[in-house]
C-alpha cells in the first residue's frame, strides 16, 4: 500500500480573527500506533487534533500561579507538537475567550480533526453549547484541567461538558495536556484499526 501525507492545508484566519495554527507534515509511515488513520481508501493520513483552550488561559503562566503554575500556553503548545511529531500528528492550536468562538471551532473540526483536546475553562462548568458542539460533531474528545477540579471549589466539581468527551485528565497542571493528548491519539488510532 502506497503511504501518502495529507496536503498542506492553507493558513485561514476563523471567525475574523487569526489564529496559532501548529503543523507538522511527515513522511508517512505504517503499523498500529504510529498516529496516522485511514482516509477509507487505503491511503494513510496523519492524525489530526483540534487543540482548543478556553477563557484565560492565555493567561496562564502569571494568572494564579500557586493554581496553574508558571507554565504558558505557548510552552503547553510547543511541547504538545513535539509529542505530536514523534507520533506522527498534526496539531491545529487555538484558544478563545468566548463561548461562540469555541463552538464554532468545535463545528468546524467536522471533517478537519480527527479528534478534539479541550480545556474549555470555566465554560467546563456550566456551557450546554459547548457540551452539545462536541457531542454533535462525533469525533472523539478529551477534556482536559490543569488543576484538580474536583479538589477545588464546589462550583467547580461539576463538568457538565465532560459527558460528551470520552475521558478527563485533571490536576496534573501542564502534564495534563500531555497525558490528554497522549490518550486521544491512541483512541484514533484504535478507531482507525477498526478496534
Amino acid at each position: 500500500m502506497r503511504c501518502v501525507p495529507p496536503p498542506p492545508k492553507p493558513y485561514i484566519p476563523i471567525f475574523g480573527r487569526p489564529h496559532r495554527r501548529l503543523l507538522h507534515e511527515k513522511p508517512c509511515q505504517t503499523g498500529a500506533g504510529d498516529g496516522y488513520n485511514s482516509d477509507g481508501g487505503g491511503v494513510l493520513t496523519a492524525a489530526r487534533v483540534l487543540v482548543l483552550s478556553g477563557p484565560n488561559l492565555n493567561l496562564l503562566g502569571v494568572r494564579e500561579p500557586e493554581v496553574y503554575g508558571r507554565t504558558t500556553l505557548a510552552d503547553i503548545e510547543a511541547d504538545l507538537v513535539r509529542r505530536a511529531q514523534a507520533r506522527g500528528a498534526s496539531l491545529d492550536c487555538q484558544q478563545h475567550n468566548g463561548e461562540g468562538a469555541l463552538v464554532d471551532a468545535i463545528q468546524a473540526a467536522r471533517g478537519a480533526a480527527d479528534g478534539i483536546l479541550i480545556n474549555p475553562g470555566a465554560y467546563t462548568h456550566y456551557s450546554i453549547a459547548i457540551r452539545d458542539a462536541l457531542a454533535a460533531v462525533g469525533l472523539p474528545a478529551v477534556e482536559v484541567h490543569l488543576s484538580h477540579i474536583f479538589a477545588r471549589e464546589s462550583f467547580r466539581h461539576e463538568s457538565v461538558t465532560a459527558p460528551a468527551c470520552r475521558g478527563i485528565v485533571a490536576g496534573f497542571g501542564a502534564r495534563s495536556y500531555a497525558l490528554g493528548l497522549d490518550a486521544l491519539l491512541d483512541l484514533i488510532d484504535e478507531s482507525a484499526a477498526g478496534r
